[in-house]
């Protein structure tokens, strides 16, 4: 079962040449979750040929041009592909009246429902598998963090050991692989921990952007498989990043290293750096947290299952 997240957008404020607006996006066994839907958006998403038409729910953090200006493209485009589906967006209060708004103004045709849900702190979405949450950021609009986790699965059946206790081949396997005791023709009672080895974690991965340091945010994204996390500015500017309620690159990597993430991948970054000057970024999170990447746009991660 894939779990692949994909980098569409690295820059804050304004696009540039090599850095569309901020937008991030989730494929996990064929399902798609777009954090963020800055300008550009589509651009990457057509590059990197995903099918876009079955994104299933949209995440908006806040309500800021530059994750919000590449929405009414998608909404029109879906549009044009005859989409089936219901498309599920989540965020702040004021993202209906903006999606109402770009509808009614633009004279959108839209041939399928668009379901606009206010995203507060908690669980937003609770499937058999999986779960989004959202947890609060300290930003100059209201603004929101996003995890997407997977649910434990179960352990291995023990073959050899069911066999040794004397149970059958057959549908009492069944019953002990889904967690529940089965008796014997003789009246012994076997419980599935006696055959099932320990359960394995599910993946995880966590969006954070637009926010000043907050220490809780290191316990919303703890044990991140991986951790895309704004590093708008170098360490000489942490007195304009928090004016800004904006994180340094290095206030990015205390959060991942408080939180024991596995891979930190900054983005969201300040047009005012060029290219060639991003690594100053890295080296300042690097300082602090070795496993930290410069997030490109386009770039890939695919996070392997848990055994």
């Amino acid at each position: 079962m894939n779990f692949e997240v994909f980098i569409l957008g690295t820059s804050g404020m304004m696009p540039l040449p090599n850095r569309h607006l901020t937008s991030a996006m989730v494929r996990r066994d064929g399902e798609l979750f777009l954090f963020d839907c800055g300008e550009g958006t589509q651009v990457s998403l057509k590059r990197l040929n995903l099918k876009w038409k079955k994104i299933n729910a949209i995440f908006i953090s806040h309500m800021h041009a530059d994750h919000v200006t590449g929405l009414p493209g998608m909404l029109m485009l879906s549009s044009q592909v005859d989409r089936d589906d219901p498309l599920t967006l989540w965020g702040p209060p004021r993202l209906k009246e903006y999606v109402d708004a770009n509808r009614r103004i633009l004279d959108m045709y839209i041939n399928y429902e668009i379901i606009v849900n206010v995203a507060e702190p908690g669980i937003l979405i609770d499937c058999e598998e999986y779960r989004v949450t959202a947890f609060p950021l300290l930003h100059t609009k209201p603004c929101l963090g996003y995890v997407m986790e997977e649910k434990e699965r179960a352990g291995f059946f023990n073959v050899e050991q069911a066999q040794a206790l004397g149970v059958p081949m057959g549908p009492l396997w069944g019953k002990l692989q889904r967690g529940e005791a089965v008796s014997l023709s003789d009246g012994t009672v076997v419980q599935s921990e006696q055959v099932m080895g320990h359960k394995r974690e599910g993946r995880k991965i966590s969006y954070v952007t637009d926010t000043a340091y907050l220490p809780s945010i290191a316990d919303a994204v703890r044990g991140s498989d991986l951790l895309l996390c704004e590093g708008m500015f170098t360490a000489d500017m942490a007195e304009t990043a928090y004016e800004k309620r904006h994180l340094t690159a290095a206030q990015a990597a205390t959060i991942a290293k408080d939180a024991g993430v596995a891979q930190l991948a900054l983005m969201h970054y300040s047009p005012r750096y060029s290219d060639w000057e991003l690594k100053f970024l890295l080296r300042d999170a690097q300082k602090i947290f070795g496993p930290t990447v410069l997030g490109r746009d386009r770039m890939s991660f695919n996070l392997p299952l848990k055994d």
